[in-house]
């Protein structure tokens, strides 16, 4: 999530105009990359700049004001719409994506001259160098199997379409890089960044930690107490285990290197993750087995073998 606009500029949320512009100067004075060399400023003067675009224009301001970060998906009429009744703008998160945009540097009305602000740093002869645009960020949400595969998508964000290249392996908190899809630059300044940042959707049968995957294994009675070869599903199709005898609910068996693919390292590993299942209904025979099982076993699950 961005940070607030107010908390960026460090200003109150009544901040006046001139208030704005002088934090902003201040700011940029010290954050610009053609003044300060620390790697981390040209990422510090896009939160500046930004802040600065929609905090700077009124109407901007007010939507900001009224739906936080949200407000880019708001229609710059909504007040009249709210007084129509017409409604149906909403600030809501839409299915599957969530935004945060920053654009070029000042805004309308700002009232900021570059040449201004940064003519006595580089001798009055103007000098100020491209601003690249802001990054933006947007996300992604995959299912498993999606996610497992990679391949092609197609995303609709803010009335544009991207073509997707998700990489086979990617988890959940991933993100994306679009290089050049982000906010345009000033002057002859690169576009910035858009970056995807992945969510993968719950399963109904896998669960996920990191790489890895875990996936319920039912066995019977006599299954777990004998042990078996069973068939298991993976996100890549289905797999053979082999249930130890013995097995109770819980006991989880490895599948090395059949959980989430790595393009830079090994693959995750699947887990099965043994229940131990009773019959619902048994027949007249398997109540009159279990009943002999009963009347010959000595062991006691509450104390142990």
């Amino acid at each position: 999530m961005a940070r607030d606009y107010y908390q960026v500029l460090g200003v109150s949320r009544d901040a006046s105009a001139d208030q704005l512009q002088q934090a902003f100067r201040t700011l940029a004075r010290k954050y610009h990359p053609d003044v300060n060399k620390d790697p981390a400023a040209e990422d510090r003067f896009k939160e500046i700049n930004e802040a600065y675009h929609v905090l700077s224009d009124l109407d901007t301001r007010k939507r900001y004001d009224r739906f936080g970060q949200d407000f880019r998906q708001v229609p710059e009429d909504w007040e009249e719409r709210a007084a129509a009744g017409a409604g149906g703008f909403g600030g809501g998160r839409r299915s599957g994506t969530r935004a945060y945009n920053g654009q070029g540097f000042g805004g309308a009305g700002g009232g900021i001259n570059i040449e201004d602000l940064f003519g006595d740093m580089f001798g009055g002869g103007g000098g100020f160098g491209p601003i690249p645009g802001a990054d933006q960020e947007a996300e992604l949400e995959l299912t498993l199997e999606e996610a497992y595969r990679g391949g092609k998508r197609q995303l609709s964000l803010d009335g544009r379409t991207y073509g997707v290249t998700i990489p086979a392996g990617v988890i959940d908190g991933q993100r994306i890089r679009l290089a050049g899809e982000g906010g345009r630059g000033s002057g002859d300044g690169p576009a910035g960044d858009l970056y995807l940042r992945v969510r993968i959707k719950p399963h109904p049968h896998f669960r996920l930690d990191g790489r890895d995957v875990i996936v319920d294994l039912p066995v019977s009675p006599w299954e777990a107490v004998l042990g078996t070869t069973v068939a298991v599903r993976t996100p890549g199709g289905e797999a053979k285990v082999k249930v130890p005898g013995g097995s109770s609910t819980g006991r989880r068996l490895r599948l090395r290197g059949e959980g989430m693919p790595n393009p830079r390292g090994a693959a995750g590993d699947l887990y099965a993750e043994i229940k131990v299942v009773v019959p619902p209904t048994p027949t007249a025979r398997e109540h009159e087995l279990f009943q002999q099982l009963a009347a010959e076993s000595t062991f006691d699950p509450r104390r142990g073998p």
